[in-house]
């Protein structure tokens, strides 16, 4: 009997789910959360962070992201290009950018200390518009919410069968394992299929794809001591820099193809 409940909270959790192709051909499961659900999540997230940082109007650096940002939504598919994309540079001295779901995208001051040109800073911002327009975000609060149902319902049996405290502790266990096992490792593939999307995105807008590894070099040089791999949300960054590298030239024609057409960005 209790299996049984088990397969029909399962079933159940599957239908109000949809399995769907990312742009780079791999299966998702999707459908946890609506569209426009998740462009509040972004559009409030977004508010809260330019209620807390300090954010920078006006000037050099901020023209600068804002033309490369600019460029690359130019030549994203058309359900993502006719979003009213808003972006924000943050006084952080973090390396960091982001983007979320609703079109926005936000950039730290401290990217600049290793994109150390306007294609490296493509680089960054077109991996972060990668994980929206793969729905990357869709992807993982669509898995969490199942993991978190199926850990209820499996502690919820186990502690009616033997005692509350075997079931918590199960409860517990189990999103441990959910989280070493399950989450991280969907997360790093979602971190390389940004890459991959994120590259081919600077490509087509002019950007110079090489330069991706170059960034990623960077990145190294300037950070510190990291977890393992299998512990992490992103992939080996040494493997990460093979990829890009092995990447770039089947991307050269695209950005000639790009320069040639016109989309020659003279960002900074």
């Amino acid at each position: 009997m209790k299996a049984t409940i088990l397969a029909i909270v399962v079933t159940l959790m599957v239908a109000g789910c949809a399995t769907t192709t990312s742009p780079t051909g791999r299966k998702q499961m999707v459908g946890g959360v609506s569209q426009e659900q998740l462009n509040q999540l972004g559009a409030q997230s977004f508010a809260e962070t330019k209620a807390k940082e300090k954010v920078v109007t006006g000037g050099k650096q901020n023209a600068y992201v804002n033309c490369v940002v600019d460029a690359l939504v130019a030549r994203l598919p058309d359900e993502w290009r006719q979003v009213a994309w808003e972006t924000a540079l943050f006084e952080d001295p973090e390396a960091n950018a982001f983007a979320l779901p609703g079109g926005k995208v936000g950039v730290n001051t401290g990217i600049f200390t290793v994109a150390k040109n306007q294609d490296q800073l493509a680089a960054v911002i077109g991996h972060e518009i990668g994980h929206v327009i793969a729905r990357h975000h869709e992807e993982r609060i669509t898995k969490q919410m199942g993991t978190q149902q199926l850990l209820g319902v499996g502690a919820a049996i186990l502690g009616a069968r033997y005692g509350q405290g075997v079931g918590d502790a199960a409860g517990q266990l189990g999103g441990m394992g959910a989280q070493a096992l399950f989450l991280l490792p969907g997360s790093r593939t979602q971190e390389s299929e940004a890459d991959v999307v994120g590259q081919r995105l600077m490509a087509d807008a002019g950007f110079d794809p090489s330069q991706a590894a170059s960034l990623w070099e960077n990145m190294i040089a300037a950070g510190s001591a990291r977890p393992p791999e299998w512990m992490s949300t992103h992939p080996d960054p040494n493997a990460r820099i093979k990829e890009m590298q092995n990447a770039a030239p089947a991307l050269m024609p695209v950005y000639e193809a790009a320069r040639k057409a016109g989309r020659t960005p003279r960002c900074g």
